[in-house]
């Protein structure tokens, strides 16, 4: 029989940590860190670990790196993208490349792997089990168009992104948002390893004159082949329209030009409370705009569906918030820290 904990992950937006128990071996899926400055997940209460499967290289997903030791030192397996992503100072001593959509084996269990459609090398992973096999999505969308999301198989145990909670506004209209607020300049913030490619390619689409942080305008031209201007905290203009990493203002070149006069700022991501983005929001200083990188409700309810399960974890948000959720899962919905999967 299998196990799964929640070490963090349910019940809020908070680091992905996740442990599978399966046949005498310990496997952690994600070792995220918090979002709000100095919060970090309870790792001293996970012990040691067989192995390490990272789903992609966000820091919510990837963040306590640092910390591999706590859990043994196990290799990690990831995509050759996700490794590209970790910060060198972060990148674990035995790293395993696996595909992006296929199989790999772990400890004799079949590991099967897809795209997550969310961040560059992002995968789910299902993993076969006594009680109808478990399912960890990561973080998935639909929605891109640089990243497919590759179809999930039956499963009985779903552990879903159910960040937007019931958000059901589509990104095709969400886009003609930014665009209309980006024009006339706007730094445009995201995660590195993240949305970029997307944003760059919406905003060349409407006609903008659209320049990028190097990091963006590297992953641009990774997904769509072609090149995009490269603006610094030197040659940036108030009337450009840069996208940028730093998806809160906390690093990258967001961080850079809020410390310059004239710039208006566009923010899309989950913002925490300790962030530089917090209280620009709320004085009306800076505008958030929606820009879907994880499931709509119809996208939760449907893989539901389309996956069988009969248990749904919905991670990485407030269920209270989500009544909508809560009713169109059902009798599916499971949301205790420790089961049997």
């Amino acid at each position: 029989m299998a196990r799964l904990t929640a070490i963090s992950g349910l019940f809020r937006k908070s680091a992905a940590l996740f442990l599978v128990e399966i046949g005498g071996r310990r496997i952690l899926f994600d070792f995220g860190d918090g979002l709000e400055p100095g919060e970090h997940p309870d790792i001293a209460s996970i012990g040691k670990v067989d192995a390490l499967c990272l789903s992609h290289a966000h820091v919510d997903h990837i963040g306590s790196l640092s910390r591999l030791g706590e859990v043994g030192t196990p290799p990690v397996f990831a995509t050759s993208k996700a490794f590209g992503h970790i910060p060198p100072q972060m990148m674990p001593d035995d790293c395993r490349a696996i595909p992006e959509c296929g199989q790999f084996d772990l400890f004799g269990h079949t590991i099967s792997v897809g795209r997550s459609g969310h961040a560059p090398g992002g995968v789910w992973f299902h993993l076969p089990t006594d009680r109808g096999g478990f399912l960890y999505s990561g973080d998935v969308s639909v929605e891109s168009e640089s990243m497919p999301l590759d179809p999930m198989p039956p499963v009985a145990t779903l552990l879903m992104d159910a960040s937007y909670g019931d958000r059901d506004s589509a990104l095709a209209d969400q886009r003609q948002a930014i665009v209309k607020a980006a024009r006339g300049g706007a730094v445009v913030c995201c995660p590195p390893a993240g949305r970029g490619a997307d944003m760059v390619t919406a905003l060349l689409k409407a006609g903008l004159d659209v320049k990028a942080e190097a990091v963006i305008a590297h992953e641009y031209e990774a997904a769509m082949g072609r090149s995009v201007p490269v603006v610094d905290v030197h040659t940036a203009r108030p009337d450009d329209v840069i996208v940028t990493t730093g998806s809160n203002g906390e690093d990258g070149l967001s961080a850079e030009l809020l410390q310059r006069q004239g710039f208006r700022f566009l923010f899309s991501s989950h913002v925490p409370k300790g962030s530089p983005a917090y209280p620009l929001i709320e004085q009306g200083k800076a505008r958030w705009l929606e820009w879907n990188v994880h499931p709509r409700l119809g996208d939760i309810l449907a893989w539901a569906d389309n996956c069988r399960a009969e248990r749904v974890i919905p991670a990485f948000l407030d269920i209270t918030k989500a009544p909508k959720l809560v009713t169109g899962l059902g009798d599916r919905l499971a949301l205790r820290r420790e089961m049997e999967i």
